[in-house]
């Protein structure tokens, strides 16, 4: 930085020696300034509302609709956090996000995500994450439906995927996800091995979450899936924070990207389990989410392998097991329309299960996330089983018993306070009789 030189200061007049060699030594004064600025906190408030301010004024602009919608949140105290919870907004960015002729290079709101993202504002990169499943969904059922072709070019919905992927990249360091794995053949808090164990400090077992990251300047299709996969990975440390619409979106195209083509899904739900947990005699009724008939098909073959009309028959089908549920039935028939088929490679389909867990057991989670969370897992999981993938069999089928004895209890629970005295006035239990003590 080059500050303005003040005479009077670094050169003072020889007549005051004293008062100058104090002088001197003192810092000049855009130097302190500058430091007692970068450590007031009101001072750094008020850059990032001023910063947040200015992005969604810019948005405001680009949007077709309503835009006094987006500038009445830029006049609150927190900017990027009110337009994250405003559901008008959020309609139209979503809105906007997934018209036809969205994604390409020269698309403003492309450019705009990907701008904001850039910005070293914390609050402004998660209100981009938080656009992630609905961006991510989009590009991935477009690049995979049949009549790709007839839509623009894609560098708009991958500027954004590679900056968020580069941020990863630069985050981990060149290092790999690695995972300390528990090793049973050592004592714990909750178990002790049957053989004695062996003293062997150096044996830790550690499994491979993700391996090193590699910088891509363009989305190729053998990378395609490490690079949307990774950037789910950011939106998954920030899922916490994240609003109900888009952890809806997420799961919502998550079901839809398993094709839900067929009646595994509800095979966990099924006599199987049912036989398994009436031995232990946990078996408690609440064990049916889904029909156990349902020929639900993609709009081509049901369960007995013959034709089944139209995709409203698919929706249909949807509608009665998101209601057995107790999901809204809007969202149900909005499953089909939010995204189709696409391949599932374990660099995908890894961050999209763990997102799913924390969607299904995060403990401030609506009841609809849950819901719209538990049918996402079981697609899923018949996609696996077909699939034959041994790991996200074990991952899913795991989240499905989890979720079965979580809704369980909550059942029981329920149960017990239908249950209970409705009577405020009758006493659980007798009182005791007062003993009154005289003095004489």
């Amino acid at each position: 930085m080059d500050f303005p030189h003040n005479h009077s200061t670094n050169f003072p007049s020889p007549s005051s020696s004293s008062t100058s060699s104090s002088t001197a030594r003192q810092p000049p004064p855009s130097t302190a300034t500058t430091s007692t600025t970068d450590n007031d906190p009101m001072h750094s408030w008020w850059e990032s509302v001023s910063k947040q301010r200015s992005r969604i004024l810019s948005l405001s602009y680009l949007l077709p609709s309503d835009g006094t919608t987006l500038s009445s949140l830029a006049d609150s105290d927190r900017p990027a956090l009110s337009l994250l919870s405003s559901p008008a907004a959020y309609s139209l960015i979503s809105s906007a996000l997934s018209s036809p002729t969205s994604g390409s290079g020269s698309d403003p709101l492309c450019q705009w995500l990907y701008e904001t993202f850039q910005s070293s504002d914390p609050h402004l990169r998660l209100l981009v994450l938080s656009f992630l499943p609905l961006l991510s969904g989009t590009y991935l059922s477009r690049i995979h439906t049949s009549d790709s072709s007839s839509f623009p070019s894609f560098s708009g919905f991958e500027a954004v995927l590679l900056a968020v992927y580069s941020s990863e990249v630069k985050s981990r360091s060149g290092k790999p996800l690695l995972v300390q794995i528990p090793d049973l053949s050592q004592p714990s808090l909750y178990h002790a091995p049957r053989n004695k164990p062996a003293d062997d400090r150096s044996r830790q077992s550690v499994g491979l979450l993700s391996p090193p990251l590699e910088p891509h300047l363009a989305v190729k299709s053998t990378k395609r899936a490490v690079i949307v996969g990774t950037a789910l990975d950011c939106y998954y440390k920030q899922v916490s924070q994240m609003p109900a619409w888009s952890k809806l979106d997420f799961c919502t195209f998550a079901a839809a990207w398993a094709g839900q083509d067929c009646p595994c899904r509800t095979k966990l739900d099924g006599d199987d389990l049912d036989h398994h947990e009436s031995g232990n005699g946990n078996s408690n009724g609440h064990d049916h989410f889904f029909r156990k008939d349902s020929g639900f098909s993609n709009g081509t073959r049901s369960r007995d392998g013959d034709d089944v009309g139209t995709e409203d028959d698919v929706i249909k089908d949807v509608v009665v097991e998101m209601d057995n549920l107790g999901i809204n039935k809007e969202d149900a028939e909005n499953l089909e329309k939010k995204g189709v088929r696409i391949p599932l490679p374990w660099e995908l389909l890894r961050p999209v299960v763990t997102i799913l867990g924390l969607c299904l057991f995060g403990p401030s989670n609506s009841q609809d996330e849950k819901d719209a969370a538990s049918i996402a897992i079981r697609c899923l999981y018949a996609r696996a089983s077909h699939d034959l993938a041994p790991q996200a069999i074990l991952a899913l089928q795991s989240l499905i018993r989890l979720d079965k004895s979580a809704r369980a209890a909550a059942k029981a629970a329920a149960t017990v306070v239908a249950n209970a005295p409705s009577n405020a006035n009758t006493p659980s239990k007798a009182k005791k009789p007062e003993i009154l003590l005289v003095s004489k």
